[in-house]
């Protein structure tokens, strides 16, 4: 068993296709398969179910994919290891982010982290803030940014807040509140909204600010992705909350202070285990202090 074996059959589960896998690999089907035969037999059991129409794991395969996974992954950290005792940062980075970042400028910090690093493989990934911070703690990802509400901690990681502050009411440029300076919770309380999926941390925020006032809302339209609520407000079919510091980008719409307003509460989740070299590179510069690496101790001995 070698860890290209491994490669070649974690292709293959995540593309459901000998083809398609052998493609991604950059090597011929006929070789691809024969190397997923061989580790077959030397495990005695079959990987994959085969037909005509589609490839699927068997039960066999299911168990052997996480160690697989976890393998490949330890053999990377190993090569990033001894690259960063050299004074040379490598390997791979993967953040994730919800989509209405706000308190870090993501796409100028990537791409000054690649400038820097330029040996470091780089991939972001979107989401909410409660599937972030479980493939955090599931070490899918190295760290992310979150935004929830004030008494939100996530369990099982490493945390640090960014930033807080107040939503504003998301208007279309000829509704009635789009000529107000200001405006209350009470006064929205018989509007039309579109907001995220109830039981989200996203919608939580605004829930809450109404539930403590005592107030219901309807909400009518339930969307995952911000640019969908955005454009359905434009249309006029309902409006609604989002942080001030993120509705400053928005064009076309009209953003009204909110007295009595949701507050989010943006963090920066990590890893409860030791960062690799590249994960710690990139949470240093945001203040989170981490424990001298091994080799920060050698190099200290090494020149006194």
């Amino acid at each position: 068993m070698d860890l290209q074996q491994m490669r070649y059959v974690l292709a293959v589960a995540e593309t459901a296709s000998f083809t398609r896998a052998a493609e991604r690999c950059h090597i011929v089907q006929s070789a691809l398969s024969h190397q997923v035969a061989r580790l077959e037999k030397e495990l005695g059991a079959r990987l994959f179910d085969r037909t005509s129409r589609r490839v699927r794991l068997t039960a066999a395969g299911e168990a052997f994919l996480p160690a697989a996974r976890q393998a490949l992954e330890a053999a990377e950290r190993a090569r990033a290891e001894v690259a960063a005792a050299t004074g040379e940062i490598r390997g791979k980075l993967t953040v994730g982010s919800i989509p209405t970042v706000a308190a870090v400028d993501l796409p100028a910090m990537l791409r000054d982290y690649r400038r820097r690093y330029p040996h470091v493989r780089i991939s972001l990934r979107a989401g909410s803030s409660e599937r972030l911070v479980e493939h955090v703690r599931e070490g899918r990802l190295d760290a992310a940014f979150l935004g929830v509400p004030p008494g939100f901690r996530p369990q099982g990681v490493r945390d640090k807040e960014l930033a807080h502050g107040r939503h504003v009411a998301v208007v279309a440029p000829d509704h009635p509140l789009a000529t107000e300076d200001e405006v209350d919770l009470r006064s929205l309380a018989d509007e039309v909204f579109v907001d995220f999926a109830d039981g989200s941390a996203a919608r939580a925020q605004s829930d809450q600010a109404f539930a403590a006032v005592g107030l219901r809302r309807e909400v009518a339209f339930e969307v995952s992705g911000v640019e969908l609520m955005v454009q359905m407000v434009r249309h006029g079919l309902g409006i609604a909350l989002l942080p001030a510091t993120f509705t400053a980008e928005l064009r076309g719409l009209r953003c009204v202070p909110i007295t009595n307003g949701p507050i989010r509460v943006e963090r920066l989740i990590w890893s409860r285990l030791t960062p690799s070299p590249a994960a710690a590179a990139f949470l240093s510069p945001l203040g989170v202090c981490l424990p001298p690496r091994r080799s920060d101790h050698l190099g200290a001995s090494g020149g006194s």
